[in-house]
C-alpha cells in the first residue's frame, strides 16, 4: 500500500473507528459481552482443517479475540442456517459464501457493507486483489463481501494412471475431441483393456477405469458452451432466460451428455451414487475429473499414485468459469468491529498465505497467487499455475438473486440428460419452461 493511501486511511480510521470500529486496531476494546465472532463454513473434513488452521494462527496473532467455526455439513445446511439465523434475528457475525449463492442474501440487506471499513483499512487496498473475484461480490455499487480466493475449473488427471498405459498427458491448448479421445483411451477393465462404448458395460464386466468424471450441472457447461462461442443466457447482465437453443451450446450441451450416453467414459449414476467422483478419483478409479481449486485439499491425502492438473479443453477459445468464496459480514451480527479485525486479517495477505499453504483456495490477493506460498512445487498439484493461467480468462455465472434456485432445477434436468437419455429437444424445452419464472422473480446487482 503506498505511503500516501496510509496516509489517507488513517485519517478516515480515526474518523470511523467509533462508530465502525474499522481501524486495524479494532478502535478500542472489540472483545465484549457478545462472545467469540461465529463464523459459518460448509467443506470436505480437510476443507475445514484449512479453516480451523486460519483460526488458530488468528487467535495467536490476536491474542483474545476469539473466533469461532460453525461448520455446516453442506452448502444447503448453511444457506438453511444462515437463512434461519436471519430470520431469527441472531445470525453468525460472518460466512463464507460462493459469489453464486450470496445474491439471494443481498436482497434481503442481510449482508453489511464493507467500503467504508476497506476504505479506512490499513491492510487491504482493493488493487492488490483480481478484480473479476471482487466484482463478483459487488451489489448496487456495494462491496458486500472480500473474497478469499479466484478459482477455475481444471482438469485433475491421474499421472500415475496416464504414464502405466502410456497415453499423453493432457496439456494447454487441448481441445474437447482431444478430452474426448484421452478419456476413451483411459476407460479401462480390469485387465487394463479399452473399454469402447456403452455397449460393453451389459452383460460384459463395468469398467475397473473410467476416463473422466464431470458433474451434470449448468456450471460445468457453461465455460464450454463460452469457448464455443455461444451464450448460457440472453442477458449476461439481466438474464431473462437460459439460451441452450443455440447452436453453440447445442453443441456443447449434446457432447457433454454423449461423454455418457454414446461412449461411456463417464460413470453411470448407479456408480456415482455409490462412489462420488471426487472418491473415486482419489481411490484411483477416475483417470480424469473436472474440478475447482477447493479438490486439492482432499487430493493432498493421496498417496497411491502421482496426480495434476491441467487447464480446461477448448473448443474456439480458452474460456473458464469463475469459482470465488468470499467473506461476508452479516448486518445483524452482534459484534462487528471483532468480526470485521478477523475478516481483515483473513483476506490480508498474512491470512491469504496461510490458507493457501493448506491447499485450499487460489488466493485472490496477487501478490500471494504469485508467490511460492502458492506456487511452492513441495505439495501438489506441481502443475498449480494453470489456475493462475486462467484466471484472464474467467467469466462469472449470472448475478441473480434467484440463482440457487436456477442451479438446483438445471441440476435434475441436466443428470437425467446425461444418465437416463432425455432427447436433446425435450431437454433445452424443459430447462427454458423451468426457469424462465425463476429469472422473473429474480433481482440484479445493478
Amino acid at each position: 500500500m503506498t505511503t500516501l493511501r496510509k496516509l489517507a486511511a488513517l485519517l478516515l480510521c480515526a474518523l470511523l473507528a467509533g462508530a465502525a470500529g474499522a481501524c486495524a486496531d479494532g478502535g478500542g476494546d472489540d472483545t465484549d459481552a457478545a462472545g467469540p465472532v461465529r463464523l459459518l463454513v460448509f467443506g470436505a473434513p480437510e476443507e475445514l482443517a484449512a479453516y480451523r488452521t486460519l483460526v488458530d494462527a488468528y487467535g495467536k496473532a490476536r491474542p483474545g479475540r476469539p473466533v469461532q467455526l460453525v461448520e455446516a455439513s453442506d452448502r444447503k445446511d448453511l444457506i438453511a442456517r444462515l437463512a434461519t439465523s436471519v430470520a431469527g434475528g441472531a445470525p453468525p457475525e460472518l460466512f463464507l459464501m460462493n459469489y453464486r449463492f450470496y445474491g439471494q442474501f443481498a436482497v434481503k440487506d442481510a449482508i453489511e457493507p464493507l467500503d467504508e471499513r476497506i476504505a479506512a483499512s490499513t491492510v487491504i487496498d482493493p488493487a492488490d486483489y483480481y478484480p473479476v473475484a471482487m466484482d463478483a461480490f459487488r451489489w448496487q455499487g456495494r462491496q458486500l463481501c472480500l473474497p478469499q480466493n479466484v478459482s477455475s475449473l481444471a482438469v485433475y488427471y491421474n499421472r500415475t494412471l496416464f504414464e502405466k498405459y502410456g497415453v499423453a498427458l493432457p496439456k494447454a491448448g487441448w481441445t474437447w475431441n482431444d478430452l474426448l479421445t484421452t478419456a476413451t483411451a483411459m476407460t479401462r477393465d480390469a485387465r487394463g483393456g479399452i473399454i469402447r462404448g456403452t455397449e460393453s458395460e451389459g452383460a460384459a464386466q463395468r469398467p475397473a477405469v473410467h476416463g473422466v468424471g464431470i458433474e451434470p450441472s449448468i456450471i460445468r457447461l457453461a465455460p464450454f458452451v463460452w469457448s464455443n462461442g455461444g451464450e448460457i443466457v440472453d442477458d449476461p447482465a439481466r438474464p431473462t432466460r437460459l439460451t441452450l437453443d443455440g447452436p453453440a451450446a447445442r453443441e456443447a450441451l449434446k457432447n457433454l451428455v454423449d461423454l455418457r450416453l454414446a461412449y461411456g467414459v463417464v460413470p453411470t449414476d448407479e456408480e456415482v451414487e455409490s462412489e462420488d467422483d471426487e472418491s473415486r478419483f482419489a481411490n484411483g478409479r477416475l483417470a480424469m475429473l473436472l474440478s475447482s481449486r477447493r479438490s486439492t485439499t482432499t487430493f493432498r491425502s493421496i498417496t497411491g499414485f502421482e496426480w495434476d492438473v491441467a487447464p480446461l479443453p477448448v473448443y474456439r477459445q480458452q474460456v473458464g468459469v469463475l469459482h470465488s468464496d468470499a467473506y461476508c459480514m452479516t448486518r445483524g451480527g452482534s459484534n462487528k468491529p471483532a468480526a470485521w479485525n478477523f475478516l481483515e486479517y483473513a483476506i490480508s495477505a498474512e491470512g491469504q498465505r496461510i490458507i493457501a499453504a493448506t491447499g485450499r483456495t487460489v488466493p485472490s490477493h496477487i501478490g500471494v497467487s504469485t508467490s511460492p506460498d502458492f506456487l511452492g512445487p513441495a505439495q501438489p498439484p506441481r502443475s498449480a499455475k494453470v489456475f493462475l493461467d486462467a484466471i484472464p480468462t474467467v467469466r462469472a455465472l449470472p448475478a441473480v438473486s434467484t440463482w440457487p434456485e436456477i442451479e438446483d432445477v438445471t441440476g435434475g434436468i441436466l443428470e437425467n440428460a446425461l444418465y437416463r437419455g432425455d432427447r436433446l429437444d425435450d431437454v433445452i424445452r424443459e430447462l427454458d419452461e423451468q426457469t424462465r419464472p425463476l429469472f422473473a422473480r429474480g433481482e440484479y446487482p445493478q
